[in-house]
């Protein structure tokens, strides 16, 4: 049955979803990723894929921008279409100086400014926290890769541009990257009992006047990044 917003139809969702952030980039992988893809979805011109990678059913989802569309998506697909786990790639800003562009960060849990997690847990503060099979999946694929990097990201409700003027105090609390939409897929994944993790690609350095990466580094970088998280759905 089509929901409100990805208005697929019953069955057209594979149990394991890659997330990216933009539609274009659900086309582009669904070319690189996909055997047979077929279009399921383009409701709010967020585009869903469902084909096989390897021989194994695979869908691809567009989340779109910020964490009330990530939570939209991500909860309609775990409730009506039997999505047991979601890997969300997307780009994200360097807090960390040690960080260079087109590394791809493993999130093992996301900070964020955001209510959007805050009535989960009555009394206390929810940690949104990645599935730890998957990231470990994640990490045994990229193996000893230098710009593969594991740790804490913050996902901001207001836009990144504000993220610089909060650097010393994200530094502090070892936060890699700054980004908008992770803390909710791991809260919806929590309160459904289902799998999630987040593989993030450095696309801009805040330290460096806000240096962005090339059309061609993003590509390669989106790749891994793709590529790191099909390990993880399928281990």
């Amino acid at each position: 049955m089509a929901t409100a917003h990805i208005a697929a139809a019953a069955g057209d969702f594979a149990p394991a979803v890659l997330m990216p952030t933009d539609p274009k980039q659900s086309t582009w992988l669904a070319e690189q990723l996909l055997t047979d893809a077929k279009l399921v979805t383009d409701s709010y011109g967020l585009l869903g894929y469902t084909g096989t990678h390897q021989g194994k059913p695979l869908s691809i989802m567009t989340s779109g921008l910020g964490l009330p569309s990530l939570v939209l998506i991500a909860t309609e697909l775990v409730r009506s279409y039997n999505v047991d786990r979601i890997v969300r790639i997307g780009p994200s800003g360097a807090i960390a100086r040690q960080l260079t562009l087109g590394d791809v960060i493993i999130a093992t849990g996301a900070h964020t400014n955001s209510y959007v997690n805050e009535a989960r847990l009555p009394g206390g503060h929810f940690s949104a926290v990645a599935d730890f099979k998957l990231a470990a999946a994640a990490m045994a694929a990229a193996g000893d890769d230098p710009n593969v990097t594991v740790g804490v990201v913050v996902s901001n409700d207001n836009p990144n541009y504000q993220v610089p003027s909060q650097s010393g105090a994200l530094l502090k609390h070892n936060v890699l990257v700054a980004e908008q939409e992770t803390a909710g897929l791991y809260g919806v994944a929590d309160e459904y009992g289902k799998q999630a993790l987040a593989l993030l690609t450095v696309t801009e350095i805040y330290a460096r006047n806000n240096a962005f990466i090339s059309a061609e580094e993003a590509e390669t970088a989106n790749l891994k990044a793709a590529n790191l998280a099909v390990a993880a759905l399928f281990s």
